[in-house]
């Protein structure tokens, strides 16, 4: 076939091989949440209009009703409001055309029509991302339902660790055992350390039968083994070589059977092809964390492997349902999409949510209702993981047939090799053909060096950007801006299934890096509404605007939570009185939008206990990660700092997941979290209670003072955990009495007396 896909690279001969008329997928528009949605936007810009009225009259007109009123508290509101709005507006375009997709794999052409898959796994510091867990990730996807002669796995260890690349060693042996059982017996569950501490029976129409109960019995004896060997390691594995996580050279090994076990070579012949990368890192050279992991992880595939289709995981992300790889392939062998087709997301799931997820680390709103909407426009944001991309959409458009090869040299790098592979002289290793030459190892090491990427387009137009630490999301943006499109498909049993936050440190350092890189893209030239030229809908413009700026509504929160509160101290009205006819439009606004999110929480698996835990988290990363992320992000842009990365700890602590367990906040945390929430609970408090004292004592002040009282005793209710981890706990994870003291001291001073006599101008 002659047909070209939007960069111009010939369309992959996988893709003309499926005739079958039947459709591989089906696209479900969710019309009555469409109706529903836009209808609720258009009654909710209409009061929203209304309120633009009121505080716009103010600047207009001296009456009695707002004779003494100070206009700077006044203009705060306003722009905090108007901000909140349109970011609120933003944030509707994912809900124009919401849709959900189903697969039918069973219509996958024979397995030797499907195309070579590439699995890459990122890990970076054994002691926060445990090895064991690390290897059950690399087991589990070894062991997807995929021809083994197309499979490829990669672990990109950023560490550079030897205790890493012995669990390699040791997982390699143990998946000799481990895959020819779930394939023999059918395993659908093919994490190892999932699927033996699993308390329900994945055994499928085998559970019963004495065979496989004994090969069953045997093989939990040698994973005994297996973990005892891996965790062992841990000091007591010397790295002769001196090296440390952060100056290394670079170390590649494709993991080879020993020439002295005595398995069965067919047993062996059936593994895929399993590979060790640690890229040269020196404190010199920039490393641009896991994109520029991503981008090594592209040039050393290229040149052993070259699959055309490649799956990213964290190391925490196991594979859970071994057809994930073939759900996948129904979107990029459709003849009707595949050639603008960029990649297929699956959402984030979790295996440790408590029943009460305090730190809403399910994410219900991104996975069951963004990315759902995104998919309905031109496809879903790229999430770090869970995703399979085609290799060509990272290449930045330059491959194409008949392209000068010394051309390609200054985009690509002078690696001969991979330059072959670009143009396809350099087809995907056989499955008999497992050893590599030293010449091979060598070329790959070159491609891993630290200075390849040097004077080269790669991390700037080719592979994953490195300009931000949110790489996912900005690549995924530039593909999208040139044409490249996405699907999103969840199923009620999970794809892949990760470990989610549960403390809130974490949870907060994680938020603040998140919102550093979103905010840094929204104020560079890759701002989504002027970034271009691009083929994008406006629609998703819209949408990518909303992810970029969204920590941004860390200024209207700080407003709503200080500015009516001081104003109610001084008794300043900033609302109209519960009598006034305008008070209607705050009470309609109020809420339709819990209205709003109400309605979706429960129609997305939500509870009403979800729904406050989800309300809670809002305020407190506003307050505290969305804050630091966007100051972080701007020192950034101007040049005063340099970006930073820390891995999420993947470490289970005893104790800190009992406190998660039992709905528990655990603020063993920075002061530098902590300290604003305590702020703003204790001037809440002090504004509340002299908001009552004020109703008792003077008889309209009520009605003038209303919202005001409202809106402290809603931060009250919303931040209560704040207040028992200040007064009522004990436990080790309870507020610091120092926190609060200084904390105190801080409302008292900054507050309450310099910020009243600031607002009175």
């Amino acid at each position: 076939m002659n047909q070209t896909g939007i960069t111009g690279y010939r369309k992959e001969s996988w893709v003309s091989l499926m005739e079958d008329p039947k459709p591989l997928h089906v696209c479900h528009v969710h019309k009555s949440s469409i109706i529903i949605s836009r209808l609720h936007t258009f009654l909710h810009v209409l009061a929203v209009a209304f309120l633009v009225y009121y505080r716009a009259r103010f600047f207009f007109q001296n009456d009695v009703e707002t004779r003494g009123i100070p206009t700077l508290p006044w203009l705060l509101l306003s722009v905090s409001e108007l901000l909140l709005f349109i970011i609120w507006l933003l944030d509707q375009a994912f809900r124009w055309r919401p849709v959900s997709r189903t697969v039918f794999p069973e219509r996958l052409p024979e397995d030797d029509k499907l195309p070579a898959l590439d699995v890459f796994i990122f890990t970076a510091d054994p002691d926060r991302e445990p090895t064991l867990q690390v290897m059950n990730t690399v087991l589990s996807a070894m062991a997807l339902d995929y021809p083994h002669d197309k499979l490829h796995v990669y672990l990109s260890d950023d560490g550079g660790s030897a205790v890493t690349l012995n669990g390699m060693r040791e997982s390699w042996r143990f998946a000799k055992l481990w895959i020819p059982f779930c394939r023999r017996f059918e395993i659908q569950k093919r994490c190892p350390e999932a699927y033996f501490s699993s308390l329900v029976d994945d055994d499928g129409d085998s559970g019963s039968s004495d065979e496989f109960l004994a090969e069953k019995e045997k093989l939990k004896e040698r994973y005994q083994l297996f973990k005892e060997r891996v965790k062992g390691t841990k000091g007591s594995f010397a790295d002769t070589s001196g090296s440390t996580g952060k100056d290394h050279p670079s170390v590649i090994e494709v993991i080879h059977e020993d020439p002295n076990d005595n398995t069965e070579q067919e047993e062996v012949a059936m593994l895929p092809q399993l590979v060790y990368v640690s890229r040269e890192k020196r404190p010199s050279h920039p490393h641009h964390f896991k994109g520029g992991a991503i981008n090594v992880l592209l040039r050393v595939s290229g040149v052993i492997s070259n699959s055309p289709i490649i799956l990213a995981l964290d190391c925490d992300m196991y594979c859970n349902d071994p057809t994930s790889a073939r759900q996948a392939m129904c979107f990029h062998l459709d003849p009707k999409i595949s050639s603008s087709l960029a990649f297929v997301q699956f959402p984030q799931r979790f295996h440790n949510i408590a029943s009460n997820d305090i730190y809403d680390s399910q994410l219900r709103s991104t996975y069951s209702l963004m990315w759902q909407g995104l998919d309905g426009l031109d496809g879903p944001v790229l999430s770090g993981t869970g995703f399979f991309i085609k290799r060509v959409s990272l290449y930045g458009g330059f491959v194409q047939e008949g392209a000068d090869p010394m051309e390609l040299k200054r985009h690509f790098g002078p690696s001969n090799e991979f330059i072959k592979s670009l143009l396809q002289y350099k087809k995907p290793s056989a499955a008999n053909d497992r050893d590599s030459s030293d010449t091979l190892l060598q070329e790959a090491k070159f491609l891993a060096s630290c200075t390849y990427g040097s004077r080269t387009k790669w991390g700037e137009d080719v592979g994953f950007l490195h300009y931000s630490v949110a790489e996912d999301y900005l690549t995924g943006f530039t593909l999208q801006s040139k044409g490249w499109t996405s699907v999103y498909l969840s199923s009620s049993k999970p794809q892949f299934l990760g470990s989610g936050v549960t403390n809130l440190n974490d949870l907060l350092t994680q938020g603040t890096r998140w919102s550093s890189g979103l905010v840094e893209v929204g104020i560079s030239k890759f701002c989504p509404f002027v970034y271009g030229p691009s083929k994008m809908s406006f629609l998703e413009r819209m949408c990518y605007g909303n992810l970029s700026f969204f920590p941004l509504r860390f200024l209207p929160l700080w407003c709503f939570a200080t500015v009516p509160q001081l104003c109610l101290l001084n008794g300043i009205p900033l609302y109209p009185e519960v009598s006034n006819s305008f008070s209607i439009i705050f009470l309609f606004i109020f809420i339709s939008s819990l209205a709003q999110h109400s309605y979706e929480a429960f129609i997305t698996g939500g509870s009403f206990r979800s729904l406050i835990n989800e309300t809670r988290l809002w305020m407190i990363k506003s307050i505290t990660s969305h804050l630091y992320g966007s100051f972080d992000a701007l020192m950034k842009r101007i040049g005063m700092r340099e970006a930073s990365f820390l891995p999420t700890n993947k470490v289970d602590d005893d104790d800190r997941v009992k406190l998660y367990e039992n709905g528990l906040y655990d603020f063993r945390t920075s002061s530098m979290f902590l300290a604003p929430l305590v702020t703003l609970v204790i001037l809440n408090m002090v504004s509340f209670l002299v908001g009552i004292a004020r109703a008792i004592l003077v008889a309209r002040d009520l009605d003038k003072m209303f919202v005001q009282v409202f809106i402290s005793l809603c931060m009250l209710v919303i931040n209560y955990p704040i207040i028992e981890g200040m007064v009522l706990r004990k436990d080790k994870g309870r507020i610091p009495a120092s926190i609060t003291v200084l904390s105190a001291m801080f409302s008292i001073i900054v507050f309450l007396l310099v910020g009243s006599r600031f607002l009175m101008y």
